[in-house]
């Protein structure tokens, strides 16, 4: 829940800089659904692509308050996050909703970012990959295997408080998550990108990309300030 109509410089001058040096990442940005429209129209031609922070799992009806998939599509986006952590903890989305979610987004078109992640007592508990496995197994559908979607391991006690996982506790989840992905989806998951999320900045994000198993970042705070953002796309 960041942005202003005002904050949109930031994001046109990421896309600025990208015109002058393209980026070896894919690029994308997730405002809140009253910025999507106008963030795509900025960013109209731009490298930088425009996606959702949540949808519905309906079609459409009586649900006021809520987006629907479509609804996205018609406002600009082509990706939306699903099941981030802080969805999951303030809102009591649990793993079948997120599949329900997921497969919404895919039927219009949008390609899903489904995030998993354990908290600091289960990761305490030594339950992190069981969790996150248990996560992938009740958000991920075998049919999503035809289409492009992408997942993110978010450590939910790294977000925001500054706290990062060491590099090989990152790399012990992404081989859990991809075998877990692998049992669901087969084949597709060997080019189902898993993303890392957790307090990923400009001066970890080299080494956090260049663990095996890491495909890109979802990136929360830095990606408010298009130096910091820049800063974890260029370590690419």
């Amino acid at each position: 829940m960041n942005g202003l109509g005002a904050d949109l410089a930031q994001a046109e001058a990421l896309a600025s800089d990208l015109a002058q040096q393209p980026a070896a990442a894919r690029v994308a940005l997730c405002p809140p659904a009253t910025l999507i429209w106008r963030m795509g129209q900025a960013l109209k031609g731009s490298a930088v692509e425009v996606g959702g922070q949540t949808c519905s799992a309906e079609p459409a009806g009586a649900f006021t308050g809520d987006l629907s998939a479509a609804m996205l599509v018609d406002a600009g986006a082509r990706l939306v996050i699903l099941g981030h952590s802080e969805r999951r903890a303030g809102h009591a989305e649990t793993d079948a909703g997120v599949q329900a979610k997921a497969l919404a987004a895919m039927a219009v078109g949008l390609e899903p970012i489904v995030c998993i992640g354990e908290t600091l007592e289960q990761r305490q508990a030594g339950q992190a990959v069981q969790v996150v496995s248990t996560q992938i197994a009740g958000s991920i559908a075998a049919q999503m295997a035809s289409g492009a979607f992408a997942v993110a391991y978010e450590p939910v006690w790294a977000i925001g408080t500054g706290l990062t996982p060491t590099l090989e506790q990152i790399e012990e989840i992404h081989a859990a998550v991809g075998a877990a992905l692998k049992q669901v989806v087969g084949e597709a998951a060997a080019h189902t990108p898993i993303l890392y999320g957790g307090s990923v900045k400009p001066s970890n994000a080299a080494e956090i990309l260049k663990i095996p198993g890491v495909g890109g970042a979802l990136v929360g705070g830095a990606s408010l300030k298009a130096e910091d953002f820049l800063g974890i796309i260029r370590a690419v």
